[in-house]
């Protein structure tokens, strides 16, 4: 049997790999532009990660930011998201905030 598809999870991996060089997306409306209420936002993360885990290669995961602007970043990551920010021309505050978010959001 065929497993079922998941057409909302194949939406949002779409939608996150064609969010451009420079510019960034939330996970709200990336679960908006998907399909999906504000809530469904919780989920991104994990539906990018299976993908991720499935062979899916290359998701922009520095692009996907929180609603106010803030990034996620951990002491394993940081290195390299700092060093894509930089390379995309993304500036950060001191407060790990998109300096221009409006600007550069999707």
């Amino acid at each position: 049997m065929k497993p079922k598809r998941n057409l909302f999870s194949e939406r949002v991996v779409a939608l996150a790999l064609a969010v451009p060089k420079g510019r960034v997306t939330t996970y709200g409306r990336l679960a908006r532009a998907a399909g999906a209420g504000p809530m469904a936002s919780q989920s991104i993360s994990g539906i990018l990660w299976k993908a991720e885990q499935r062979g899916v290669k290359g998701i922009p995961w520095h692009r996907i930011v929180y609603a106010d602007g803030r990034v996620w970043m951990n002491e394993q990551c940081a290195p390299e998201r700092l060093s894509l920010y930089k390379k995309e021309g993304i500036k950060l505050d001191e407060k790990g905030r998109i300096v221009g978010f409006e600007e550069i959001v999707l």
